[in-house]
């Protein structure tokens, strides 16, 4: 896998070429030579864990069978007062919507991303505290 990240020139901006050729726009604050135009990096960072194991559970609960038709993971993150400032609690609230989806599947899926699948939990999970909630909702 590959990346690179270039300075637009401008403020604290950057486009990042990814190695699918695929391009992600990053900046900082106002308070920190930023133009607010974009996410964060550590934003950024936080969105790939959350659609790392998003991608993981629909994967599973799809190859178990289960007729889910929507997957919603909401993060909220806390981070370390100094430098570097790496995340200290990520929790992560799913909502996983299907029809007559097992609770106990998609209990199953959400614990197999993070204890076996999801490489940007992993990651995570060697500064911060990782834990999680799930809502089931009939479709």
């Amino acid at each position: 896998m590959e990346c690179t990240i270039r300075w637009s020139g401008e403020g604290m901006s950057f486009i990042a070429e990814t190695g699918s050729n695929h391009l992600l726009t990053m900046d900082g604050a106002p308070d920190g030579g930023g133009r607010n135009l974009a996410p964060r990096p550590m934003e950024t960072v936080l969105a790939g864990a959350g659609g790392c194991t998003a991608y993981d559970v629909v994967v599973i609960l799809k190859k178990s069978g289960q007729d889910v038709t929507g997957c919603e993971v909401k993060l909220a993150s806390e981070r370390a007062s100094t430098d570097p400032t790496v995340f200290t609690r990520v929790h992560m609230h799913f909502t996983v919507r299907g029809r007559n989806l097992k609770r106990n599947v998609v209990e199953q899926a959400v614990r197999l991303s993070h204890e076996k699948y999801c490489s940007a939990t992993a990651i995570l999970a060697k500064t911060a505290q990782i834990t999680h909630e799930l809502e089931i909702v009939e479709a």
